[in-house]
């Protein structure tokens, strides 16, 4: 039995039975480990969910990896950084008008975080919400300085309260994606199995590489997650092989399918695993939950 210095992990390293069937990705499936319960919280990884491709998954990736640690024990805060609200409207909070959001934390000093946090139907899911006004903060921020880590300020305060930060960001690279790159420990990329999205891979990655060099020198890609995957289809999986063949062990071996449960969940505003827990959906994300923890101890 191998257990990590954080004693996070309290099973064998995952291992590949000579037999074990493939996966999606053409890799030999894994029994991945289960992490051990933590006897205290933080401080907080803050993960990214980024691609400047809209209509990826970004936003029902960062609900559903959110509810599938907070499954596992992980305190997790979800931070939406999309003037669009999705995430919010995806955790069925309702917008009230005299609400802290954060725009309010990155343009407004006497703002707190605390003030912001709202609480989800999900046990240890919190959620730190937008609304449109989030997209004025870029041309505010121009003039400011510092403007690239005004957002870690702001999370700074309740980062020993979490163990994961995610912050879903707007299909964009600007200056709030950069915002949130700063001050990441790392980033997901969610693909769509399609040629303009692989075509995209390479200037998000250039995009991360630039903001560690110059802005944040920790910051690195966990993975790739390919979302709305559809077998039948010949393009999909050609685009999945050579996005494997290019990246490798980046992306991830969790691959989330394509199925009518993720715009049901939208409506029903809920995670999959409290809307249709048994289905194939909630395994995959529960899947990914685990991949993050093991690549993020």
């Amino acid at each position: 039995m191998t257990v990590s210095k954080d004693g996070l992990f309290d099973a064998s390293e995952a291992k590949e039975a000579p037999d074990a069937p493939v996966g999606l990705t053409g890799r030999p499936v894994r029994e991945l480990p289960q992490p051990a319960p933590l006897e205290k919280h933080g401080p907080a990884r803050i993960i990214s969910m980024v691609n400047q491709k809209g209509g990826v998954g970004k936003t029902t990736s960062s609900i559903n990896l959110g509810a599938c640690l907070a499954e596992q024990g992980r305190k997790v805060l979800l931070v939406d950084l999309d003037p669009q609200g999705a995430l919010s409207a995806g955790l069925g909070v309702t917008q009230e008008e005299d609400a802290i959001t954060v725009y309010d934390l990155m343009l407004d000093n006497t703002a707190s975080i605390h003030g912001a946090i709202r609480h989800t139907n999900v046990s240890g899911l919190d959620l730190v919400p937008a609304n449109i006004d989030l997209s004025a903060a870029e041309i505010q921020l121009v003039n400011e300085v510092g403007r690239e880590q005004v957002l870690g300020r702001a999370l700074r305060p309740v980062r020993g309260d979490y163990d994961y930060i995610i912050i879903d960001c707007q299909p964009s690279l600007g200056l709030l994606t950069v915002n949130s790159l700063a001050c990441s420990d790392g980033v997901i990329i969610p693909m769509e199995c399609e040629y303009f999205s692989l075509r995209g891979l390479a200037l998000l990655t250039d995009t991360v590489e630039k903001v560690r060099d110059r802005i944040n020198f920790d910051l690195e890609i966990i993975g790739i997650l390919v979302t709305m995957f559809d077998r039948r289809t010949t393009h999909a999986r050609e685009v999945m092989d050579r996005v494997v063949e290019v990246f490798g062990d980046r992306v991830f071996d969790t691959v989330i399918t394509r199925t009518v449960r993720f715009p049901e969940t939208s409506v029903a505003g809920e995670p999959i695993i409290t809307w249709a827990p048994s289905s194939q959906g909630a395994q995959q994300y529960r899947n990914l939950a685990l991949e993050v923890i093991e690549r993020t101890v």
